[in-house]
């Protein structure tokens, strides 16, 4: 519904503390809040150069204790402790109580979203371009070590006539997830087309309760390690692992992949038995072919198989072109064992009958220049 909760409102009492600790009564409880708003003003006013990320307040009845944070302490300080002492007098002024300050400095601003929104603020107010500053914002805040960031920016951005919205995002920002440590800034930035909101998401990692190491180490399984597996590129599961165990198979599968088809119902050349469509004699061995040593290969054998053979028997296969026969020795079946277990790309071979005798070696199966005269004239004859 658009309505969205302060993400460190939401983790208030989890994992996150109260930025005002005190307790009193109902007489008492307004004027507290009115006085933690009084300081925090006159603090962001005063040092608002030094680069203030947060600020905590405890109070007792006769004594308040205010902790700052900042990436600037030598500002806050001062030479010899001068601005914290000219600070400490104007609360005590203020409060009429006891005044203690703490400065405490920020190592990794980078990683404070209520600095680096500052830092975006200033120079959007320089006239830097929004997008480039945004995204060396972003860019920073990611190499230091932040598991995920988010950077909006609403308004007249670029000067432009109408307001708009521009949002960058990196990594991981879960504001539903409640151990997830998320900081959150917001600054507005004053330019000369107006006002400029910068708001900024820092994921800074999950609080786990204590104790919780010692449980998973027992074999539980923690949650998000089954995700980053797979993003890792890890052992799948389920329907994408047969998919994958698919992909990597041979082209030998059955029904899948390209599969070389026999050439006619008799099988390679050579084998008996089979019966073609060639202009020669199947069962005799003597073939007629117009250009014995040509395109159109003659020669005896078993039977007639291939599809367009211009012999008979054993001179199987499609027509080759020219004078040259073409080199089928691929096409050939190799001798095969009881020991050598069946490929699937080479069709089987047909079983010759007892009483007919061992197929010869044809003009096409052997090249023209290996073969011996005597096979030659033989098959002519």
């Amino acid at each position: 519904m658009g309505q969205k909760i302060h993400p460190g409102g939401l983790r208030v009492g989890v994992i996150h503390d109260w930025k005002s600790n005190w307790y009193t009564g109902k007489k008492e409880f307004p004027q507290y809040i009115l006085e933690d708003v009084r300081i925090r003003e006159h603090i962001y006013k005063k040092l608002a150069h030094a680069g203030l990320s947060d600020i905590l307040i405890r109070k007792d009845k006769q004594r308040i204790t205010v902790d700052i944070y900042t990436a600037r302490p030598g500002i806050v300080i001062g030479k010899s402790g001068v601005e914290v002492d000219a600070l400490r007098k104007e609360l005590h002024a203020m409060t009429q109580k006891n005044v203690h300050i703490n400065i405490n400095e920020i190592k990794r601003p980078e990683l404070d979203a209520k600095l680096v929104a500052q830092s975006i603020a200033e120079q959007l107010s320089n006239r830097v371009a929004f997008r480039r500053a945004m995204k060396r914002a972003l860019a920073s805040a990611i190499r230091s070590g932040a598991a995920g960031v988010k950077i909006q920016c609403s308004g007249r951005l670029g000067g432009g006539e109408m307001s708009r919205r521009e949002t960058y995002n990196e990594g991981r920002v879960p504001l539903h997830t409640i151990r997830a440590d998320i900081d959150y800034g917001f600054v507005e930035a004053r330019t000369s087309a107006g006002r400029i909101g910068v708001k900024v998401w820092i994921n800074k990692g999950e609080i786990m309760p204590e104790g919780f190491d010692s449980i998973t180490s027992g074999g539980e399984v923690r949650l998000g390690d089954q995700d980053a597996r797979r993003r890792r590129g890890g052992a799948s599961e389920g329907l994408g692992a047969s998919r994958e165990s698919g992909r990597r198979s041979g082209p030998d599968r059955e029904g899948l992949g390209p599969v070389k088809r026999r050439r006619g119902p008799g099988g390679p050349a050579g084998a008996g038995g089979g019966t073609g469509r060639g202009r020669g004699a199947g069962g005799g061995g003597q073939g007629r072919g117009p250009r014995p040593g040509g395109a159109r290969p003659a020669g005896g054998g078993g039977g007639g198989g291939g599809t367009r053979p211009a012999g008979g028997g054993g001179g199987g296969g499609t027509r080759p072109s020219g004078g040259r026969p073409r080199n089928r020795n691929e096409n050939v079946e190799k001798p095969r064992t009881e020991d050598t277990p069946p490929v699937s790309e080479q069709p089987p071979v047909a079983e010759s009958p007892a009483n007919e005798a061992p197929p010869e070696t044809t003009a096409e199966t052997t090249p023209p220049e290996t073969t011996p005269p005597e096979q030659s004239e033989g098959a002519d004859s």
